[in-house]
């Protein structure tokens, strides 16, 4: 009897085995949404990635970091380069672990065993809009940016001359769920929450954006003294009025209109838009998603 016994564990023991793998590894579809999170909605790789001469995130070298080759930072308080986020153990986040990951989005802060041991991370790492992933969104992000290969890509270390405020979200508490996904206005809300759309486009107050008195209101000039690394011929751009107001904003666009500026980077007169906002990553959005965004776009209130 204890022959047949052990004989069905030998069985088990690899079923087990394989199981306890699957558990462990992350799914394709999984994976495949980070993937279009990290590359298209939240346009990571518009910091993260060297540049082409057209200024475009350069596909080989995905999330390999910016600075020299890529874009960096200078602000009174710091100056950052984008940091190496590919699996890299020496100069990305190879050693990192899942909540490693986790706490850099979420909290703007290194481990304590990276060799930069709990150096936060710049204000342009927008955590408080992050904070409003929903869980599973979290989990495929951290498992696409373990999956992708590892690329040797050094990034100078940030430097920091004073303490400067993270860039407070709209959506400061608000917690998603994924029923609300189900909602096109509320998809549309949560998507530009993970695009950080209000970061740039709404009213300043100080160093920090004035959501309370100017959602919407664009009217930031981001220059080439702030953002460094894009080509020669860009001096500044200024942060459109995208609220549904029918002068100043966008109340009188077509949604193809407002389609095409986000992800062609072309005005409703033909004109073309410029840096930093990240065309060709939000050009990997779906229809669904951008209608969505444009759906939530006509509901804030009109500011001019």
């Amino acid at each position: 009897m204890r022959d047949l016994v052990f004989a069905g564990l030998l069985v088990l023991l690899p079923a087990l085995a394989h199981s306890q793998a699957g558990a462990d590894t992350p799914s394709a579809d999984l994976i495949a949404r980070g993937a279009y999170l990290v590359n298209a909605v939240a346009a990571c790789v518009n910091c993260h990635s060297p540049k082409d001469e057209q200024g475009r995130p350069q596909q080989e070298n995905l999330l390999s970091g910016g600075g020299p080759g890529g874009v960096w930072f200078v602000a009174p308080a710091f100056t950052v380069s984008p940091p190496n986020i590919t699996p890299d153990v020496e100069t990305g986040i190879g050693s990192w672990t899942a909540q490693d990951i986790r706490r850099a989005i979420l909290e703007g802060v290194r481990p304590a065993h990276d060799r930069l041991p709990n150096v936060p991370l710049a204000p342009v790492m927008y955590k408080n809009y992050f904070k409003a992933l929903l869980p599973r969104d979290l989990e495929a992000i951290v498992a696409y940016l373990r999956s992708i290969p590892a690329v040797r890509h050094e990034v100078p270390a940030p430097v920091y001359r004073a303490i400067a405020p993270a860039a407070p979200s709209p959506d400061a508490g608000r917690v998603y769920a994924q029923a609300d996904l189900a909602d096109p206005v509320q998809r549309g809300r949560y998507l530009s929450t993970i695009a950080h759309c209000m970061a740039c486009h709404s009213a300043r107050s100080g160093p920090t954006s004035d959501h309370e008195h100017g959602l919407g209101k664009g009217g930031w000039v981001l220059d080439a003294n702030l953002i460094r690394g894009y080509p020669a011929e860009w001096k500044s751009s200024t942060a459109s009025n995208i609220t549904s107001d029918p002068v100043a904003g966008l109340g009188a666009w077509t949604d193809a209109e407002i389609k095409r500026a986000i992800t062609q980077g072309v005005s409703r007169d033909g004109r073309r838009l410029g840096p930093p906002m990240a065309y060709s990553a939000y050009a990997r959005m779906s229809d669904e998603d951008l209608s969505s965004i444009v759906a939530w776009l006509r509901t804030i209130p009109p500011q001019h």
